[in-house]
């Protein structure tokens, strides 16, 4: 069986050699460079399946190799950020990075991280899916929601709410992201009415809205639905 190829993007050594001996230890290939322009060269001459990628690179941020990145390749990307780069995080994000990880790290975490993100690319997904999360059901293509079997009410925004973090299961949705899929151009900052609707919809689907299981917060940052 073919080992996954994972490249690493980070300037600091001691952080590459932390990730390599991590991620070789749990069967991956890895290749580390140190620089966003070599990154783009590394992805341009070789196959990978996951890009580990720094945020504060020497040469260029991570959110413009993201946006270079998504420009030819649905690569997932899981982003690594410390402690108060929330704003480059969102942007990163909002740039088509899949999932984000905080120095310091755990090893667990960032393994679940990468294993979300490929399955994501892996799957083969119908158009209009039938998405089972916990005890809700949701039908795409009628637009019904259940819970237990019985029918769930929501409202338009809801419904829409939950369609665009459903059909990306797993990935971090920013704030911004949603309000412009739900609402459109010029409402990104409405975030105050955003979260009036994700409780509402805690409150249908959660079996304990105050522990949310589906929809999970990513704090700063956006929502996500866990599919696990």
């Amino acid at each position: 069986m073919n080992k996954r190829q994972v490249l690493v993007v980070d300037d600091e050594p001691q952080i590459r050699r932390a990730l390599r001996l991590v991620l070789r230890a749990n069967g991956y290939e890895v290749t580390e460079v140190g620089a966003g322009e070599d990154a783009m060269d590394a992805l341009a001459t070789s196959t990978y399946d996951l890009l580990i990628l720094d945020l504060m690179l020497p040469d260029m941020d991570g959110v413009e190799v993201c946006r270079r990145v998504r420009q030819w390749s649905g690569l997932p990307v899981v982003v690594l950020s410390a402690y108060g780069e929330e704003e480059i995080k969102v942007r990163a994000l909002d740039e088509g990075a899949d999932d984000f990880v905080t120095k310091p790290f755990s090893a667990p975490e960032l393994l679940a991280r990468m294993r979300s993100a490929l399955r994501r690319v892996s799957a083969v997904t119908p158009s209009e899916p039938v998405v089972q999360v916990k005890d809700v059901q949701i039908d795409l293509s009628r637009r019904r929601v259940t819970r237990s079997a019985c029918d769930v009410h929501l409202t338009p925004t809801e419904y829409e709410i939950l369609r665009v973090l459903v059909q990306e299961s797993g990935r971090v949705m920013t704030h911004g992201h949603l309000l412009r899929q739900v609402m459109g151009p010029g409402y990104e900052d409405a975030t105050g009415a955003l979260r009036v609707h994700i409780a509402s919809l805690r409150k249908k689907l959660e079996a304990d809205p105050s522990r949310p299981r589906i929809i999970t917060t990513e704090p700063g940052v956006g929502y996500r639905v866990n599919v696990d």
